[in-house]
């Protein structure tokens, strides 16, 4: 009888076993999808410029939108993970080469490791809105990283976990506070389409934050189009469902007060009817975001080291992000994370262009002795400065200074309709369409060359 592998191998040499379905696929993307503090993010959906608010109907028509546009680039980024059956980070050798990789996949750590610590953060002050100060917000920390640590030990069967029993309670919750909100929320009315496009932004931001992990999940996918439709199904349905219910606890919160404290948004969740079990369903699931962190972490690291075990890189990293969420404002590090997000939206479209239209997949080299191809920067480089040309969306005062600065001492000014993904996007997708029909003309003009000289 032939033994069925169902878990991700030890290390990167392992065949990767093909176990998740569409369902697994939606499953895990919903869940990701609905995050506590993405509640208050209604907040910014509503008003993103500040003193111009969308109506509500604008509100909900731009999270759909940006859901669509977002998730479209996260399914795109999954599809070569599928093919290849290579984590994120490695499919960057075939990109840049197997040496230039490390450059991203060191930010990407970086950036991982940051957000699985804001993740526990989230989880602690999530339980001490349900439990009070009885238990100490180090002990929630604690527990999430130990919980964080044992889902990536075992991904898939956290994953299948997840699509049995977790999905199914996160669907009644949210159903069950929609009920509840919506009666006591004050009326939502007023308020224009002005910011509509800057609200679009904001939500392709929280869509496309994911892009660097897609292809980790999506290696395991039985087939492209599962791994496409779950990222753009699951996730869109899920990030709408949780922004509009954001809408209504926000209201009953008070925009004020959450824009002083996003934890606030808790409140109206924890004092619900039975809102303590529902609720803490909600911040049980949340452990699935530090598992998804912690996770790509690991195998961002096997680039590095393709040969160490990966239960022990997950070890380490789960007790540093837990290290870090214990002695570190977070909340701080989430500008500075933003940063480095935007790295990554560029790269991935040089990487659909050259994959996808350029011919890539028929040559993608992701062996350790890869080429450098130091043409791929260009591109990425180009549509990351674009990004910050033309996103509205706010970081740290200091660089959003640096480039204003920039666009004065160019004459560009951005327009209020200027989305930051979508123009890093285009700016690298175009410029890596160029470089590659250049570069197989001067192919094309070589081998004639060489069929003339044989001649």
């Amino acid at each position: 009888m032939t033994h069925v592998v169902d878990e991700v191998p030890l290390t990167l040499e392992g065949a990767p076993p093909k176990t998740l379905g569409l369902l697994d696929q939606g499953a895990l993307w919903a869940n990701l999808a609905v995050s506590l503090l993405g509640f208050s993010g209604a907040l910014f959906l509503l008003d993103p410029l500040g003193g111009e608010p969308l109506s509500v109907a604008a509100a909900l028509t731009a999270a759909v939108v940006g859901s669509l546009v977002g998730t479209a680039m996260v399914g795109l980024s999954a599809i070569p993970g599928t093919q290849t059956g290579q984590p994120a980070m490695v499919l960057l050798r075939g990109l840049f080469g197997a040496r230039l990789s490390y450059i991203p996949t060191v930010l990407n750590i970086v950036q991982m490791i940051g957000w699985g610590a804001f993740e526990l953060w989230v989880i602690s002050k999530g339980a001490m809105a349900i439990f009070g100060d009885a238990v100490p917000y180090q002990v929630w920390v604690v527990v999430a990283g130990v919980l964080t640590t044992s889902l990536t030990i075992w991904p898939l069967g956290s994953i299948r976990l997840l699509r049995r029993y977790v999905t199914a309670g996160v669907i009644v919750s949210l159903i069950w506070f929609a009920v509840d909100f919506l009666p006591q929320a004050p009326p939502q009315s007023g308020g224009s389409w002005t910011a509509f496009a800057p609200a679009v932004d904001y939500v392709i931001a929280l869509s496309v934050s994911w892009v660097p992990i897609a292809a980790d999940f999506a290696r395991h996918s039985r087939s492209s189009r599962a791994a496409f439709t779950g990222v753009v199904g699951g996730y869109t349905l899920a990030q709408v469902a949780c922004l509009g219910l954001g809408v209504y606890a926000v209201a009953i919160a008070g925009s004020a007060a959450v824009a002083a404290d996003g934890t606030v948004v808790f409140g109206p969740f924890v004092a619900a009817p039975l809102g303590a079990l529902f609720f803490a369903i909600l911040v049980l699931r949340e452990a699935d975001q530090s598992f998804a962190n912690v996770y790509s972490t690991t195998v961002s690291l096997q680039n590095l080291m393709p040969r160490v075990d990966r239960r022990v890189i997950s070890v380490v990293i789960g007790v540093l992000t837990t290290a870090i969420a214990l002695v570190v404002d977070v909340m701080s590090y989430g500008a500075f994370l933003g940063v480095i997000g935007a790295v990554f939206v560029p790269m991935f479209a040089v990487l659909a262009v050259d994959y996808f239209l350029l011919g890539g997949a028929s040559r993608w080299n992701t062996g350790e002795h890869a080429p450098a191809r130091w043409s791929m920067l260009a591109p990425w480089a180009l549509g990351f400065v674009a990004y910050w040309l033309t996103t509205s969306t706010p970081t740290v005062p200091a660089w959003d200074a640096f480039w204003q600065s920039v666009r004065d001492g160019i004459g560009f000014a951005r327009q209020p309709w200027m989305n930051g993904a979508l123009g890093a996007a285009l700016v690298a997708a175009l410029v890596t369409l160029a470089i590659g029909l250049v570069a197989k003309r001067v192919r094309k003009r070589a081998v004639r060359r060489g069929s003339a000289a044989r001649r």
